[in-house]
């Protein structure tokens, strides 16, 4: 399992690479030093044989209780939101094939025409294939200052559908799924979660509410219409429920309106929603070497009534730190991660190594913002810095006694 974090770690590419450059000897006398326990080494295809025979659901947990145990000890404790962690949930596709390797891929239909002249997509001579896919929900602890930790990832497969109705599974049940797990987790823990336009429904703010959850939920313009209707017509007789402030170089406008009722299920339930919109301006230069102005407008649904005293944290801090899970997933998949390659076709061992990857992903993030290393990330770089560790492993650059003198030292993370 250390051969395989370390392959994530210090983001090797391929089985071939982590076998050439962890195997050599100086870097298994220098690793070994570290961990006196290791006697040897493992081929990368014995790491895979191990992974399809192991629950790899017990690397996730040794993730959760690495991050409560940070948790317990305060070390986020200056990013909170409204005293709460925020973790925003977002789900990505890991990768896609012609051929179904493992029955909980997903399918989705793929037309391709036969017609090599080139005839209408409505052609009778068009072919209907199948495409299998890999999609997984993320949910990550996002903090204002930048700093996004993974936390879980739940697995959407095939059978965990709606077998009855021929439905395959989708993201919205999968949310259920990961919720649960990230109670069980995280039970006492005072959570906010940051989640898209796809989850402003009223069960899934039910579910919210049930599990003692606060949150802050992207509302788009055709999404909700009659709370909307309440906002337009409410916010016009409450000018007081209104803010004006400058945000760095942004001149923001905000205008919520609170306690709206909101009826779903047929009419059957209903809740109060608290409703916010923010519209703002900037100046940027653009291509041209122009000074233009920019505008955006964004709005969201709020689990807490709002007032002048929490919107800005609770939308500015908060809820559009929903973007970091997007940026982290886009590290994962282009900057050295390797998140859309497969690694093994078994089932079980691509979870292990995707567990993995999640694990080194979190470590390295831990280590690039500690202030021990600030200076020289300053200099080098994230990418140059975990370049510069892993060529001091491997070469005999180390002074007797040190390897062990750092090994005894108290471990201490501190964070900006």
């Amino acid at each position: 399992m250390l051969y395989g974090l370390l392959m994530f770690i210090f983001q090797y590419t391929s089985r071939r690479q982590v076998n050439r450059e962890i195997s050599c000897p100086q870097f298994r006398e220098n690793l070994m030093q570290f961990f006196p326990e290791l006697e040897t080494l493992p081929h990368a295809d014995t790491l895979f044989r191990v992974l399809k025979k192991t629950d790899v659901s017990q690397l996730e947990k040794i993730h959760v209780s690495l991050v409560n145990k940070f948790i317990r000890q305060k070390k986020f404790s200056r990013f909170l939101v409204n005293n709460c962690y925020p973790i925003a949930i977002d789900g990505t596709q890991k990768l896609s094939r012609n051929v179904q390797f493992a029955e909980q891929l997903l399918e989705r239909k793929k037309k391709k025409s036969s017609n090599k002249e080139g005839k209408s997509e409505n052609s009778s001579d068009e072919k209907v294939e199948y495409q299998y896919y890999i999609y997984i929900l993320e949910a990550n602890l996002s903090f204002s200052n930048g700093l996004v930790i993974p936390l879980i990832s739940e697995f959407l497969e095939y059978q965990l559908g709606d077998q009855l109705n021929s439905k395959q599974d989708c993201e919205l049940r999968a949310f259920y799924r990961l919720g649960d797990r990230l109670k069980a987790f995280f039970s006492h823990l005072s959570i906010m979660l940051l989640l898209d336009g796809l989850y402003a429904n009223g069960p899934v703010m039910e579910y919210c509410t049930e599990k003692n959850w606060q949150f802050m939920i992207v509302l788009k313009d055709k999404d909700l219409t009659t709370v909307w209707q309440e906002y337009h017509s409410l916010s016009k007789l409450k000018p007081q429920d209104q803010l004006q402030q400058a945000w760095g170089k942004r001149e923001q406008s905000f205008s919520w309106v609170n306690a709206i009722h909101y009826e779903f299920d047929n009419g059957k339930k209903y809740l109060p929603v608290h409703v916010v919109v923010c519209e703002e301006n900037w100046k940027e230069v653009n291509s041209d070497g122009e000074v233009e102005e920019k505008f955006s407008r964004h709005a969201w649904l709020s689990s807490r009534p709002l007032n002048a005293n929490n919107v800005h944290e609770r939308c500015n801090l908060g809820a559009r730190f929903r973007w970091g899970i997007e940026s982290s997933i886009l590290v994962e998949k282009h900057q050295g991660y390797q998140y859309e390659h497969c690694f093994s076709l078994d089932w079980n061992a691509m979870k292990g190594c995707h567990y993995l990857m999640r694990l080194a992903h979190m470590l390295n993030t831990l280590a690039l913002f500690s202030t021990a290393a600030a200076k020289t990330i300053r200099n080098l770089g994230k990418r140059g810095f975990l370049s510069l560790v892993r060529s001091t492993l491997s070469g005999p650059w180390f002074i007797e006694g040190d390897i062990e003198r750092l090994v005894n030292k108290p471990f201490r993370l501190c964070l900006p």
